[in-house]
């Protein structure tokens, strides 16, 4: 993890507290308003690129921790964010789609810094990093149109249009430029030097665009100071029951220790950036929305951190000795 990387937080704080005062200025909030969708179509290009989609077959390596980790991903994590807006949120229907669009799309990068910092098979989550991408960005409009309908207005032929733009665009983008990089440089210059930029830029771009999203958006969301509150209970809610569900199916299915720091990590990991650049798109009316995956990260990082250490503390009491055992 680079020195950019590492304090992602802090910048992503600095993001909002830069926006907040440059919004008051005249004639800012336009500017910002005009700058959103490029900086988070820079993150995207740059957190895609890094992805590589070619491993897709390495997965199946590993059916167990493969199917686990997609059914809890895109079966279970559905409901449970339906569940968890329905007992905190439902006084506060935006904040539900946010927490929605937060829980259903698994992380594609950070997991794996997470993974490692648990001493994790970090082989193993690269392998399902292209699965956990390709599928969040076809079934993100089936589950807000199946769930967020009734919460919002939604328009399912805007998102689609939204998910194209904002996704896909990127998305082909990076797959091209990485073949052109592998055909000209090589893929040992492809890993050591040009995807090591990746990660502090799309830090870089994300913290760009959260302050251009508060510079444009400051008055309307200074209003609601209490956002951070109101999502901490469900984001925490989240982490507790996933971790433990986590534990449970690791134990069931015989997961090395490895395996269950890998799957744990895949379960937990949100990918924020990417569901905030289709609300930015996709529901300009309604800035709660991408307020509450802003603050996404924020609540995540840590949280994150606690379970690399509470997996390492599995690993020292021995699980992979319970599981002979077993």
């Amino acid at each position: 993890m680079n020195v950019v990387e590492r304090f992602q937080t802090g910048l992503v704080l600095g993001g909002i507290v830069v926006g907040l005062g440059a919004g008051q200025i005249a004639g800012v909030p336009t500017i910002a308003e005009s700058l959103l969708l490029p900086f988070l179509i820079v993150m995207l290009f740059a957190a895609f690129a890094g992805i590589p989609l070619s491993k897709l077959r390495r997965a199946f390596g590993n059916r167990r921790v493969l199917g686990a980790s997609l059914g809890v991903n895109f079966l279970w994590n559905p409901l449970l964010a339906v569940a968890l807006g329905a007992a905190f949120l439902v006084d506060h229907p935006a904040l539900w789609v946010g927490l929605l669009m937060l829980l259903v799309t698994p992380c594609t990068d950070w997991y794996l810094i997470f993974t490692d910092l648990a001493n994790g098979n970090v082989p193993l989550a690269t392998s399902l990093l292209p699965y956990n991408l390709v599928l969040q960005l076809v079934l993100l409009p089936v589950y807000l149109s199946v769930f967020a309908g009734t919460l919002v207005d939604l328009q399912l032929g805007f998102l689609l249009e939204s998910v194209l733009l904002v996704l896909f665009v990127p998305l082909v983008l990076a797959v091209v430029v990485r073949r052109i990089v592998v055909t000209q440089k090589g893929e040992t210059w492809l890993e050591n030097r040009f995807t090591p930029i990746l990660g502090p830029t799309q830090v870089v771009f994300l913290s760009l665009a959260i302050a251009a999203m508060f510079a444009s958006q400051g008055d309307v969301l200074l209003e609601r100071p209490d956002v951070l509150a109101v999502l901490a209970v469900p984001v925490l809610a989240f982490y507790g029951i996933n971790f433990l569900l986590g534990l449970a199916i690791g134990r069931v299915l015989d997961f090395s220790y490895g395996e269950l720091a890998c799957f744990n990590c895949t379960i937990l990991s949100r990918n924020s950036p990417t569901a905030l650049a289709i609300a930015v798109v996709a529901f300009p009316n309604e800035p709660l929305i991408a307020l509450a995956l802003v603050i996404g990260p924020l609540l995540e990082l840590p949280l994150l951190a606690v379970v690399s250490r509470l997996l390492r503390g599995v690993d020292e009491r021995g699980w992979d000795d319970l599981e002979t055992v077993s």
